[in-house]
């Protein structure tokens, strides 16, 4: 059995690598924090021209046609760098309007997206904080035309920045998914600060606003449902990328900060640190891509792995990055040393999508049943 990436795979990831080295060092990190918008459109646009926006969409949109493996090797890149980008909430939304989208839907939104000329996000939390689909309390009223939402969403990626909201909501105790106009009546947006400080997020609250119904596929639940995997899976993919980029810089500290005329690496306290930080950061590699490639496959266990994937990286990526500050010592906790802007990528994504604690229960659930 080959575990290997493919020879078009690598090329990927190492293309993304040099380009994201080249585009994305630290200092524009930096400097986009303090940026209102929090994104540089420059890099965009690069981006949509090396074809990355597109790469999950179909060919007949612009888009490379490939999958969720192909797509997690970006984003562990992007997390790796910890890139300032909507690229991973937009292209949930295009995924969304591919998997429910009426031909009408598909034909003004995908080739935008693909191109860049449109970003999207997915409201997915609402107030309880809670991830599973029975707490959604945001309410459709069908009308001739579509619906009017009435509700309030957390934590929304990238909100303030978007063209389109895709929303899930009940009409009557039916779970539905809209898109919603996020500069439309009825749409108010407030940015919130968050940890990570190169990502923004935002409050939707909905009064009334026009929803236009994602309703090609009979079953909303089961969209929502594989949506919500692909979104774990891929904040799999963005930890483990931050926890190899943290792990990267405490094996290079640890081999030039000397104690007692030696560097630390020889002590063995600080390699065994750095070995377990290796072996958590492996044993995410393996989940992470496992569960791509079972949601690319339609794998039985696709589900049950999409929460491993995201309940195990969740707490090896914190841990690799708390390490990491450790071997660090006090220069890890300064706000000139980029180490913190790694590990706070990774603290952010561990509560998205679904914490720990929520995947365990939903193993639980799998295992029992």
């Amino acid at each position: 059995m080959d575990f290997a990436f493919t020879s078009d795979q690598q090329l990927l990831k190492n293309s993304a690598r040099a380009f994201l080295d080249e585009h994305c060092k630290p200092a524009l990190v930096r400097a986009l924090m303090d940026d209102p918008r929090g994104e540089s459109e420059a890099m965009w646009k690069e981006m949509a021209q090396l074809g990355w926006l597109g790469l999950a969409l179909p060919e007949s949109v612009g888009g490379a046609g490939l999958g969720m493996v192909e797509t997690a090797i970006l984003l562990e890149e992007l997390g790796r760098a910890a890139c300032p980008t909507p690229y991973w909430p937009t292209l949930l939304a295009a995924l969304a309007i591919e998997d429910a989208g009426t031909a009408e839907q598909q034909n003004r939104w995908l080739p935008s997206m693909a191109s860049g000329g449109a970003r999207g996000s997915v409201a997915f939390m609402e107030g309880e904080l809670d991830w599973d689909p029975a707490s959604i309390t945001t309410r459709a009223e069908t009308k001739a035309a579509g619906a009017t939402l009435s509700g309030v969403k957390q934590f929304v990626p990238w909100a303030t920045v978007a063209d389109v909201l895709v929303v899930p909501a009940r009409s009557t105790q039916d779970l539905a998914l809209y898109l919603v106009d996020p500069r439309g009546k009825g749409v108010t947006i407030t940015p919130l600060t968050g940890m990570d400080l190169g990502t923004r997020w935002a409050t939707v609250q909905l009064e009334g606003a026009e929803g236009a119904p994602l309703s090609r596929s009979a079953d909303a639940g089961a969209v929502y449902g594989t949506l919500f995997r692909r979104a774990a899976v891929g904040a799999a993919a963005e930890m483990l990328g931050a926890a190899r980029r943290c792990l990267d810089m405490a094996v290079g500290y640890a081999k030039v900060r000397e104690q007692f005329g030696q560097p630390i690496g020889a002590f063995q306290a600080i390699r065994h640190k750095c070995a377990e930080m290796l072996m958590e950061v492996e044993n995410a590699h393996s989940a992470t891509y496992y569960a791509a490639w079972a949601l690319d496959a339609g794998a039985e266990d696709a589900a049950l792995a999409a929460s491993v994937a995201k309940a195990y990286v969740s707490e090896a990526s914190r841990k690799v990055c708390g390490d990491a500050i450790q071997v660090h010592g006090g220069i890890g906790f300064t706000w000139e040393y980029d180490l913190h802007i790694y590990f706070k990528r990774a603290k952010a994504l561990e509560s998205m999508y679904g914490d720990a604690d929520y995947h365990r229960r939903l193993i639980t659930r799998h295992v029992v049943d």
